[in-house]
């Protein structure tokens, strides 16, 4: 059987997550394919269908358009069976012992048993560890479909290059590098993405190339940050301010530009523990990548001991402090909270009895509410400050926004500024006599 004879017009595409990376997917395909879009999110479904993605990764305009052409979206797998060419976009996490959690992938690879007929193609954009696609998705296809891969249909690899929050280098403009279980499928899978995607395609020479070429991507963005991150402790020990290190550093033409930060999200802080664990599995122990992970996922909580020997220095008791952290998210002019470190900052001064409000025009609190639970996190300006006067604004997310936010009013008079990019605290906390 040739598992390679339709043309790109013949392609039915069928697309399984569509979150952050499969709804701009499948809205980008429905310009020249049949989509068919499938979640199991009730909620998720409502929203797409209603013309609003609460991630803000596809315009109400552009969701408008994709489901008025070739995009029907859906929780039924029955609609998936007729796709010739689909596309698996869910997200890969990992469990609170860092171990990766490939539960929804194969959920995901099963749905696909279920409907895939001889002559298709499975193309995963999840990241994973490389050799996940060969040794864990087509045996459960396989299983589900009594089919046999490279006889009956067949499989490829594109790894997904999203970031949230970033309205240039979209699925459409990037660079997509493409793979498949045989040159044919590879060739099949090229066709199809670079008839819609403007950015380009690369041809990896395994499924497992490429696989690890994604991973790879993120977890050298992790160490270089978590170097800087270190960096910035070291230089508020020592009283230096830090973006003024980097700043004279930058002038050298081969420095590159990392800054500190809080390290969340589903990519950069998640990516990592795919490969440090794949390593381990073939007797390896990765220190440098896996000190970078412990580095990075101290800074939300370094941040909130910044603030706690401030007011210690002070002789302000901590329970009486009145602290405004500044967002939520994970990055800037992004609603992603998934894995924000700014959660660790925020819990962390709450233990200590602290007054604690989070403001972030930009996430769904509705998600916050779902994800984190009832915590004092609010979109609404009016609310902030009617809850002041601070002791300490905690900048942890540099929106946009708050580039020109004017809290006058809700200062207390000797409030402290800090963040996460330079966070030494070096304002004066004076004690007041009253408290919430």
């Amino acid at each position: 059987m040739d598992l390679n004879c339709r043309n790109n017009r013949n392609e039915r595409i069928g697309i399984i997550g569509l979150g952050y990376v499969g709804l701009p997917l499948a809205c980008l395909f429905a310009t020249r394919y049949d989509v068919t879009g499938f979640d199991i999110s009730a909620r998720r479904l409502r929203e797409i269908n209603g013309h609003y993605d609460s991630t803000k990764e596809v315009t109400p305009a552009e969701l408008r358009a994709a489901l008025g052409g070739g995009l029907r979206c859906t929780d039924d797998v029955e609609a998936l069976r007729g796709c010739s060419f689909y596309i698996v976009a869910v997200p890969t996490p990992v469990n609170s012992s860092h171990e990766p959690d490939l539960r929804a992938l194969q959920q995901a690879s099963e749905t696909i048993g279920k409907v895939i007929s001889p002559g298709d193609i499975a193309v995963f954009e999840s990241t994973v560890y490389p050799g996940t696609t060969e040794e864990f998705c087509i045996p459960l296809i396989e299983k589900a479909s009594g089919l046999v891969c490279d006889r009956d249909f067949s499989v490829g690899y594109s790894p997904e290059r999203v970031n949230p929050g970033d309205r240039v280098h979209t699925v459409a403009n990037i660079c997509k590098i493409v793979s498949g279980s045989t040159p044919e499928a590879a060739d099949r899978v090229e066709r199809v993405y670079s008839s819609v995607v403007r950015g380009g395609t690369y041809r990896a020479p395994s499924i497992r190339v490429a696989e690890a070429a994604k991973i790879v991507e993120n977890t050298q963005r992790d160490v270089n940050i978590a170097f800087i991150n270190e960096v910035a402790k070291v230089f508020n020990a020592l009283g230096i301010d830090t973006e003024e290190v980097l700043e004279a550093a930058s002038t050298k033409w081969n420095f590159l530009d990392f800054h500190p930060g809080l390290v969340g999200g589903h990519c950069i802080s998640v990516d990592p523990y795919y490969l440090i664990r794949k390593a381990e599995l073939h007797g390896m122990h990765p220190r440098l990548m896996t000190e970078a992970r412990s580095v990075n996922e101290s800074m939300g909580f370094y941040l909130a001991d910044q603030v706690v020997e401030a007011l210690n220095r002070r002789n302000m008791p901590l329970n009486e402090a009145r602290i405004l952290i500044l967002g939520f998210s994970f990055k800037k002019d992004c609603p992603d909270i998934r894995n924000t470190k700014t959660y660790d900052t925020f819990t962390s001064l709450r233990r200590y009895g602290s007054k604690v409000v989070a403001y972030d025009p930009v996430v769904d609190l509705e998600g916050v509410r779902a994800e984190y639970g009832e915590l004092p996190v609010t979109g609404e300006l009016e609310e902030v400050m009617a809850a002041g006067p601070y002791d300490v604004v905690v900048h942890c997310v540099d929106h946009s926004c708050f580039e020109t936010l004017d809290l006058e009013g809700a200062r207390a008079p000797e409030c402290v500024d800090c963040g996460i990019v330079n966070p030494r605290v070096s304002a004066c906390i004076k004690k007041r006599e009253t408290s919430l």
